[in-house]
C-alpha cells in the first residue's frame, strides 16, 4: 500500500496525545500554526493542557532524531515503522503559490486565522504530492478543506459504530418448556445463547409472547432475574424492564464498572444514586459516594462563578442535588430533603468533585458516579476509571445524543467507547435505557422534539 501524508489539525492532538503514533507507518505533517496553538493550550490545567504538554514533549524527543523542518523518523523505537514527521510553515507554503492564487487565497483564507494557515499547508501539500489526507475533528474545517479539493477525515482510531452499540440485553424466542425450566431451576446453561458477561436475555415463549423470563449471564450460567422480588430502595422501584436490569447491575458489588446510556428522563442518574445510597448507607458495602460531572455548559457560558471550589461546584452539581432531594423526600416526608442531603455531604458520605481534580487520586472503597460522561473523551474516561482503588465501583451515565463538547459525537465520546471496549469483560455491565419515565411531558419531548 502506498504511503500517505497526513496533515493533523490541533484538535486531533488535543483529543489524543498519542495520535501521532497512530500514523507512524505514514508521513505526518504538522503546520506551524498547530505548534503555536499547542503553546497556548499548554498553560491550561485541564485535559487539553495535559495533552498539549505531552505532545510538545513528544515532539521534543523526536527533534533529537534530526531537524523537524526537514523531517524526522516516527519509529518510536519500532524497527518496522517507516514514517516521518515534518513541521511546515504556512508562509513557506504560501510562497509556492502563484501571485494570482495568493490573491484568491488572501480573500478567502486570511493568514490572520490559524485555521486558514493550517488549510494553506494542507492545500500546498495536496498540490505538491499524492495521497494527502487532512485529519481534523472540526467539522467546519473539514468542510472548508473538502471545498478546496483536499481529502479529509475525522480522527477515527477511538470511534465506534454508534448505530450498532451494545445494548446490554437481547431478546430470544424459545420453547415454552424452557421458560418453565428457568422458573423452576432459577438458572440455565449459559452456552445456549452467544452473550457477553453480565448481558441480559429476555426469553419469550414461542407459543405465547406474553410468557417471558429475564436472565443474566453470570459465568457459564443464565441466572433468572426474579420479577417477584423487585428491589425497592429509597422508595424507588424500577418502572420498566430496562430499569430493573440496570438496578440488578448497580446493586451487584461484583460488577465493578456499570455504564448506563439513555435519553433524558430514563432514570440513569436517579437509579445510580439510589443504588449508591443503598449500598453505602444500608449495606455498608462502600465507605462513601463520589459524584462527578464534566464542567461543560449548555448554551452560552455564564462566566466565572464566585466563591470557593465547593460553592462553584454547587451550580454544576444542581442536577445531582435535584435527584438526591427527590430520593430523600420520597424516603421521609417529615424531614426536609435538602437538610438530609446537606447532612450526608457534611458527614462525608457524599463527596462532589470536578472531573479535573480526580486525576492523580486513588479512590478505594467508594461508589463513584460520573454523570454526563458523553462529554468526556476516551482518554479522559480511561484516566477516571484507572483511579479506582480496591473495592470501588464505577458508574458512568450519559446520553450520547446530547453532547456539548464540539469535538465529540455519538461515536467518538468516552462513554460509548467504554461500552464497546469493555463489553466482554466480567467486571463490566451495561444497560441501554429506552423509555423516559420522568413525566408524560418529558417523554413526549424526548420522542417528538
Amino acid at each position: 500500500m502506498p504511503k500517505k501524508t497526513f496533515v493533523l489539525d490541533t484538535n486531533v492532538l488535543l483529543h489524543s496525545a498519542q495520535s501521532i503514533e497512530s500514523f507512524k507507518d505514514n508521513d505526518v505533517v504538522l503546520p506551524m500554526a498547530v505548534i503555536e496553538e499547542l503553546d497556548k493550550f499548554k498553560k491550561y490545567q485541564d485535559e487539553l493542557g495535559r495533552n498539549a504538554r505531552q505532545v510538545i514533549r513528544t515532539l521534543d524527543v523526536l527533534r533529537e532524531n534530526g531537524h523537524l523542518g526537514e523531517g524526522v523518523s516516527l519509529s518510536f523505537g519500532s524497527p518496522v515503522a517507516s514514517g516521518n514527521l515534518t513541521i511546515v510553515s504556512a508562509y513557506e507554503a504560501n510562497g509556492k503559490f502563484s501571485d494570482e492564487m495568493k490573491k484568491i487565497f488572501d480573500s478567502v483564507l486570511s493568514m490572520e486565522s490559524a485555521d486558514n494557515r493550517i488549510l494553506r499547508v494542507a492545500l500546498y501539500l495536496h498540490r505538491k504530492i499524492e495521497n494527502v489526507v487532512f485529519i481534523s475533528k472540526d467539522i467546519n474545517l473539514r468542510l472548508k478543506a473538502d471545498a478546496l479539493g483536499i481529502k479529509v477525515m475525522d480522527y477515527e482510531r477511538e470511534k465506534i459504530d454508534f448505530d450498532r452499540l451494545f445494548e446490554g440485553f437481547q431478546t430470544a424466542v424459545v420453547p415454552h418448556s424452557l421458560i418453565s425450566e428457568i422458573y423452576q431451576q432459577k438458572r440455565l446453561a449459559g452456552d445456549s445463547f452467544p452473550m457477553c458477561p453480565n448481558e441480559f436475555v429476555i426469553l419469550q415463549a414461542d407459543d405465547n409472547p406474553k410468557k417471558t423470563a429475564i436472565a443474566r449471564k453470570k459465568g457459564k450460567e443464565l441466572v433468572l432475574l426474579d420479577a417477584k422480588s423487585e428491589p425497592k430502595i429509597f422508595n424507588v422501584t424500577p418502572r420498566n424492564k430496562e430499569q430493573r436490569m440496570a438496578l440488578d447491575l448497580l446493586l451487584d458489588p461484583k460488577v465493578q464498572l456499570v455504564t448506563l446510556v439513555g435519553q433524558a428522563g430514563t432514570g440513569k442518574t436517579l437509579l445510580a444514586l439510589a443504588a449508591a445510597l443503598e449500598l453505602v448507607l444500608h449495606q455498608k458495602a462502600y465507605e462513601k459516594i463520589l459524584v462527578s460531572r464534566p464542567i461543560v455548559p449548555l448554551g452560552n457560558d455564564i462566566g466565572f462563578l464566585p466563591g470557593d471550589k465547593d460553592e462553584k461546584l454547587s451550580s454544576w452539581m444542581q442536577p445531582i442535588f435535584d435527584n438526591l432531594d427527590y430520593l430523600m423526600h420520597s424516603r421521609n416526608l417529615e424531614q426536609v430533603s435538602s437538610k438530609k442531603t446537606d447532612d450526608l455531604i457534611g458527614n462525608h458520605k457524599i463527596e462532589l468533585e470536578a472531573i479535573t481534580y480526580i486525576r492523580g487520586r486513588s479512590l478505594p472503597r467508594q461508589f463513584v458516579i460520573v454523570d454526563e460522561a458523553q462529554n468526556l473523551t476516551p482518554h479522559e474516561v480511561k484516566t477516571i476509571i484507572s483511579r479506582a482503588g480496591e473495592n470501588t465501583k464505577m458508574v458512568l451515565t450519559g446520553d450520547p445524543n446530547q453532547i456539548d463538547n464540539p469535538y465529540l459525537d455519538a461515536s467518538s465520546n468516552g462513554l460509548t467507547y467504554t461500552v464497546e471496549r469493555m463489553k466482554k469483560q466480567a467486571l463490566h455491565g451495561h444497560m441501554s435505557l429506552l423509555k423516559s419515565e420522568r413525566s408524560e411531558l418529558a417523554a413526549l419531548a424526548a420522542e417528538l422534539l
